[in-house]
């Protein structure tokens, strides 16, 4: 079977923690801040998990 290519895209939103975790950035931190909590804006800043059933297809996208 051949290679599959990156895409990249998906190479670019997620990344492979050293335990083989997908980190990925949280939406909704860019714009309208005002109204949103500080521990909403501060939690945004953390990183999140890729789960579940997508989880998959994330690392089939980056060729893992």
């Amino acid at each position: 079977m051949p290679k599959l290519k990156t895409h990249k895209g998906t190479a670019k939103r997620v990344k492979i923690t050293g335990s083989g975790k997908l980190a990925r950035e949280r939406a909704y931190g860019n714009h309208i801040l005002a109204k949103k909590s500080k521990a909403r804006k501060r939690n945004m800043k953390t990183a999140a998990f890729v789960n579940g059933k997508i989880k998959k297809n994330v690392k089939t996208a980056l060729g893992v």
